[in-house]
């Protein structure tokens, strides 16, 4: 059900272990004395990580990242994550190339270059939340070590995640503030990890069910309140309580929610209707939970899903670089949600909605539906997303 996510986590991976300007090599670290206390991969291998000793200033400053790729929610579901790179330390590489927001280059990071940085190998298909029988998981096994390793000096940490790691960062952030009681500064970073219920949105019994089976599956309700009423993985039940400073980073058309969790619940001639139903959607549910200073959220209208390891993105983003910055570095950031900044599309994901648009533009021709209604929603979700490449930069 969940398995999906495969695909598009193996490709990430590749990337991961292709070298690009302005990466370079990480060693694997196999914490083959976690297995005794049962955490460990789907596949009983050992969990992993990669780490870059800072240096300079950055000495004692730590950058957490946790890897994504979906879940799987059923014993045939997770078996069959034992036989790819997201089920299995074994199948990895024993090095990784870290790029973008992990890359120890300073002209591409310039504000985290010379941290400890970490990416934490993801192979227990539950958002970092799977727990063995002698009650250990794969998450509090790392961070013990990475502790005993410097971690626990730390005057400055991150702890963040992308797509199912952004989720298990915000499972995981108060945890992860309390590990470190002498730092003087902690936040987490959620990258595309804020899935929406759009209770009122076509598919809502669906997306309700896949958390359910996550929760009932890994037996995650143990250690998040979980009640019928409330489905709480949806991080919107969830980031009302945590109390460590909050930076999520979104798509108002996230392209991996929009296809696997909306569009496959739709005729195609409503494909378009419900790209703007999303994006209101999801920008209602962000402002809701900007509830704090200390929260702070950037969702754009590119259609994507990911951020910190698209090159392209990186590279001619500056923005998002700049809002990271100053989410982090800020007491008091000067705005709670930034809506609508075009300025982070890329040429090619604005080709991609150029594309779309001429095929939707196609389906409703060629199902003839009732064109003016339908088009006219088109144009608007259009407009939003290619209007101007500058786009609209609007703060709340």
């Amino acid at each position: 059900m969940a398995d999906h996510w495969l695909r598009p986590l193996i490709c990430l991976l590749i990337v991961m272990s292709t070298q690009v300007h302005g990466s370079h090599l990480v060693d694997i670290t196999l914490l083959k004395s976690a297995v005794s206390k049962g955490a460990v991969c789907l596949d009983g291998s050992p969990p992993a990580y990669f780490l870059q000793k800072g240096s300079g200033d950055g000495a004692d400053n730590w950058l957490v990242y946790l890897e994504g790729g979906g879940w799987c929610a059923s014993h045939d579901g997770c078996d069959q994550r034992t036989r790819t790179v997201v089920g299995s330390s074994n199948l990895r590489k024993g090095a990784a190339y870290f790029g973008q927001i992990l890359s120890s280059d300073q002209t591409i990071n310039p504000d985290f270059y010379n941290w400890n940085i970490v990416s934490v190998v993801y192979c227990d298909g539950s958002s970092y939340m799977e727990t063995s029988k002698e009650g250990a998981r794969i998450f509090d096994a790392i961070m013990e070590d990475l502790l005993a390793k410097g971690m626990k000096n730390a005057k400055n940490a991150i702890l963040s995640g992308g797509s199912a790691g952004g989720l298990g960062t915000i499972l995981h952030c108060d945890g992860f503030r309390a590990l470190l009681p002498s730092a003087s500064r902690v936040k987490c970073i959620s990258d595309s990890g804020f899935f929406i219920h759009a209770k009122d949105l076509p598919g809502a019994k669906k997306r309700e069910q896949l958390f359910d089976f996550i929760t009932a599956y890994h037996n995650i309700n143990k250690f998040v309140l979980y009640t019928k009423k409330i489905q709480c993985l949806f991080p919107k039940n969830i980031v009302k309580d945590i109390q460590t400073p909050f930076f999520f980073l979104e798509s108002a058309f996230d392209d991996h929610q929009l296809k696997k969790h909306f569009f496959q619940t739709i005729p195609p001639g409503e494909v378009a209707l419900t790209m703007k139903d999303f994006r209101a959607a999801m920008i209602k549910t962000l402002q809701e939970v900007a509830n704090s200073k200390t929260t702070g959220i950037f969702v754009h209208s590119c259609y994507r899903h990911g951020h910190f390891y698209d090159r392209e993105f990186w590279k001619n983003s500056p923005v998002l670089g700049d809002k990271i910055k100053e989410h982090y570095f800020s007491d008091d950031p000067t705005w709670k949600i930034c809506v609508d900044n075009l300025k982070v599309c890329t040429p090619t994901h604005l080709q991609i909605m150029k594309d779309y648009r001429a095929t939707f533009i196609k389906e409703l021709q060629e199902v003839k539906s009732s064109s003016t209604g339908i088009l006219f929603t088109l144009a608007i979700v259009m407009v939003t997303c290619m209007k101007e490449k500058g786009g609209i930069n609007r703060q709340n």
